[in-house]
């Protein structure tokens, strides 16, 4: 069952940019610029609009996209019972691709009227040294980014920029948001960055420590790659020809730490939003019962051969094993969350999962597993080994994605391993080469 596509009910020419997002993919799409849409719906948050920006090579597609579209396109959320929603999002007004013109993303930037710059660039993007936690200096583009005078190639090497510009010129810093799946995303993100600016300059490390905001967030909502059919099918159902739609869930979920020094939209009158003092016990829900059950199902789901996480949900042996990491191993390491029914939101992610229209694939969730494995199910085998618990199922979602990694299923066939340590995880992963037993 569908509904008539909803269009905004807002004038765009009202808009003006307060956010600079950096890492304008899916997710985003699915979910920040999503509540941003809902508020200017409701007559709120018109100065608040988004200019994304992107710096890898593969964001030039979106550049194009969406300028191509005036930077308007379709999500269209499934619904578990079948029934199709599309709306077209307009929150994003603008689009930025820093390696066509750097200075002028500084710039904008170092604008007064740009409040907020979040980011959903991966836990990669982030830097991380997955042994010591500390800042990992060792990436080609970080040390180009801290050479006098270089011109930023890295997300943090721009906002660092920035940052210093708008020093220079007296405006107050504008606040960091991370919305990436790391633990701690927001004090991370104040150590990660301000140890990279720490090696253009000490002072600035220490200034960016101490003057800008970092707040903490975790964020929900599952939302596959594209497809061509789900072009074809927005352009069949809804009359509507986008090049490069969003799908995602009806869920949305998104808990902020209130510290914005220059204001923010008044996000908490969006549905499914809420602003809290301390966003630990919501986060560390999220990450050890939704993202690590999903680490379980996606290793064991492709070793079994299944590519669609709602084809591994339906298995009985998965959901079983879920059922009791969640219960027996991640639900002991949690806080209480305020407002929260643990028992129940554990049975909420099963159904989520096993949403058959939402096709989520199990290459998406296998993605980038090595950052994934330590940040979101390390640290429950920790807690559970300080207590003296089980960790029965956490260490075989581990063993799965040791076998995983090998690059060969059960079945003999070839895994295509996504990972940025790829080359190293598969090294340390393969099973040794066979030798013939002595006659």
């Amino acid at each position: 069952m569908t509904t008539p596509l909803d269009r905004p009910r807002y004038d765009r020419t009202t808009l003006r940019p307060g956010i600079v997002h950096f890492g304008v993919g899916g997710f985003h799409r699915a979910h920040q610029a999503a509540v941003l849409d809902e508020l200017m719906n409701m007559g709120l948050a018109h100065d608040w609009a988004v200019c994304g920006v992107g710096v890898l090579p593969g964001d030039a597609r979106m550049r194009d996209v969406l300028t191509a579209q005036d930077h308007r396109y379709t999500l269209l959320l499934k619904y578990p019972d079948g029934t199709r929603r599309a709306r077209e999002i307009a929150a994003i007004v603008d689009y930025r691709y820093a390696p066509d013109a750097p200075d002028a993303v500084i710039e904008l930037l170092a604008d007064p009227g740009v409040r907020l710059v979040s980011l959903t660039v991966t836990e990669g993007g982030y830097y991380i040294n997955p042994t010591t936690g500390d800042f990992d200096d060792s990436d080609p583009l970080v040390r180009h980014d801290r050479q006098p005078g270089a011109v930023p190639r890295t997300a943090f090497g721009l906002i660092v920029a920035g940052l210093v510009r708008r020093r220079a010129r007296g405006v107050p810093p504008f606040t960091v948001l991370s919305c990436d799946n790391i633990p701690g995303n927001g004090d991370v993100t104040r150590r990660m960055m301000a140890a990279f600016a720490s090696g253009i300059d000490p002072e600035l490390g220490r200034w960016i420590a101490g003057a800008v905001a970092f707040p903490n967030s975790m964020v929900d909502r599952i939302t596959p790659v594209t497809t061509d059919a789900d072009r074809e099918q927005i352009t069949a159902e809804f009359g509507v020809a986008d090049a490069w739609p969003v799908v995602a869930e009806p869920f949305l979920q998104w808990v902020i730490e209130d510290d914005f020094p220059l204001g923010r939209p008044p996000l908490e009158r969006a549905a499914g939003v809420r602003l809290v003092d301390d966003v630990e016990p919501y986060e560390q829900m999220k990450l050890r019962l939704l993202n690590c059950s999903h680490q379980g199902l996606c290793y064991f789901g492709h070793l079994l051969g299944y590519r669609y996480a709602h084809e591994a949900a339906q298995d009985p042996l998965i959901v079983d094993l879920l059922a009791r990491y969640m219960r027996e191993e991640a639900t002991p390491t949690l806080h209480a969350v305020p407002g929260v029914d643990l028992p129940a939101y554990q049975e909420t992610l099963l159904g989520r999962f096993a949403n058959p229209y939402i096709r989520d694939t199990i290459a998406r969730l296998c993605a980038d597993s090595s950052d994934r494995i330590s940040n979101w199910l390390v640290p429950v085998i920790r807690d559970q080994l300080a207590a003296d618990r089980t960790i029965r199922r956490s260490a075989a979602i581990v063993a799965s994605w040791a076998r995983y990694a090998t690059g060969l299923d059960e079945q003999g066939r070839p895994i295509d391993v996504v990972d940025r340590r790829r080359d190293s995880v598969m090294a340390t992963r393969r099973p040794p080469a066979r030798t013939r037993s002595p006659s």
